[in-house]
């Protein structure tokens, strides 16, 4: 939906080639280089590194038709009577959470830089251009910040005025305020720094942690999240891929590992509970047809990524398991796509893998239910037969699902929950690779 601006790898004048990076862009799950859609030369950019940028806005304007003559082309303006304006090809449609205005680049005497952020406080704000000009920055090379647009802001409306003015851009001064004052700028407007006592580390999260924080705390917000419990007894699967595996890596080149057996298992109960392959719309439920199955992996940073394996109902183990270690090594490495991270219908989460035997994830939106498996652990479990009961030493693993209440009542999940319980329990351990 939008995309922070990371770094333009062309400037104004430059020779852009068809395919050609032009910049770095961010979205809320990867980073990815953004080739251009056509040839010709940079003739403009409209946004600055750091900017969010919405999807259908141009962010930069390409000159076509000028031949790469490895010479940069001089640009120009062409005036009203000259010949019709040139097409322009946008060269990447991002979203922002700001609209441009047509003063998001000024300047004061041509070297005084103010950022959209700034600028739209002082719009909303009516403080004019001159007013701004005439505030002190304490940011780099003079800036000003946040901080010191905000304290403008409050100090007119007190009617407090501030010290250290300077018209030139030669050394600023911070505005200096009386302690009444102070109290008096300190509206229930605007957060006060909040003051830590004792041995405190203080950490800027990053800009995925963030966005990792507004999903959850919006997914339960919109979703009425139930969690249901079930254990299977998985000794075959365990037993199984312990025989095969190495022949599997050998033959496949491919390491097998247990998610692509619960992805087989959790797509065949998709195909017979479809209700749990859908989203809500309004008062429409949206029940998708292509089955495609986010997988929910770690990074190395300790921030989480859901990877998407696409139509997974359409590949059999060799190929969920190829589908598998491609993503989770993409992921891993930062070389995911952002195509990779979209579409997802449903979602499987391994808890396990860091040692928790259970847990209740948050639905991951717009899907309705996020089913996690935890660590599989030998215990000791009563076994009943014909013969009578028996106490034997077998592979146990718990699952649990969050689902949408809105939509999943308590017995569709639970038996949902406990059909690919089964499925895992079922297991054929005489199977082939």
């Amino acid at each position: 939906m939008e995309a922070t601006i990371l770094k333009w790898h062309k400037q104004p004048g430059d020779p852009v080639k068809m395919d050609e990076t032009v910049l770095e862009i961010a979205t809320d799950k990867v980073d990815s280089e953004v080739p251009s859609t056509s040839a010709g030369v940079m003739e403009e950019i409209l946004f600055n590194v750091n900017d969010v940028v919405p999807v259908g806005a141009i962010i930069a304007k390409i000159r076509t038709g000028v031949s790469d003559t490895g010479n940069t082309p001089k640009i120009h303006t062409p005036t009203p009577t000259a010949s019709p304006e040139p097409a322009y090809t946008p060269v990447q449609e991002v979203k922002s959470e700001f609209t441009p205005r047509a003063e998001t680049r000024p300047s004061v005497n041509g070297n005084r830089f103010y950022s959209p952020l700034v600028l739209n406080i002082a719009a909303s704000e009516g403080v004019s251009m001159s007013e701004l000009e005439k505030i002190p920055g304490t940011g780099n090379e003079g800036r000003v910040t946040k901080k010191d647009i905000l304290q403008y802001v409050a100090g007119r409306k007190s009617g407090v005025k501030m010290g250290g003015r300077t018209t030139d851009h030669g050394p600023q001064t911070t505005p200096q305020y009386t302690s009444a004052a102070v109290e008096q700028i300190q509206p229930a407007n605007y957060n006060v720094p909040t003051t830590y006592t004792g041995n405190v580390e203080i950490i800027e999260l990053d800009r995925m942690r963030k966005l990792i924080a507004k999903h959850m705390v919006d997914s339960k917000r919109i979703s009425a999240h139930v969690t249901s419990f079930a254990e299977a007894d998985v000794t075959h699967m365990v037993l199984w891929r312990e025989r095969v595996k190495k022949e599997f890596e050998k033959r496949e080149g491919e390491k097998i590992t247990f998610t692509p057996l619960f992805l087989e298992a959790i797509v065949k109960c998709i195909k017979k509970y479809p209700w749990l392959n859908s989203s809500l719309e309004g008062d429409k439920l949206i029940i998708k047809r292509d089955i495609n199955i986010g997988m929910a992996t770690a990074l190395p940073s300790g921030n989480l990524i859901v990877p998407v394996i696409k139509n997974a109902d359409q590949l059999n183990l060799v190929g969920l398991t190829k589908q598998v270690n491609s993503l989770a090594n993409a992921a891993r490495n930062s070389k995911l796509k952002p195509d990779d991270t979209a579409g997802g219908t449903f979602t499987l989460t391994n808890v396990g893998s860091f040692g928790s035997i259970m847990g209740a994830p948050i639905i991951n939106q717009p899907q309705v239910a996020i089913l996690a498996v935890g660590a599989i652990k030998k215990r000791p479990v009563v076994i009943e037969s014909e013969q009578g009961d028996s106490i034997a030493i077998r592979h146990m693993m718990y699952l649990s699902m969050s689902y949408d209440h809105r939509i999943i009542d308590g017995a569709l999940g639970a038996t949902f929950l406990t059909a690919v319980a089964k499925e895992l329990e079922n297991f054929d351990a005489s199977r082939e690779i």
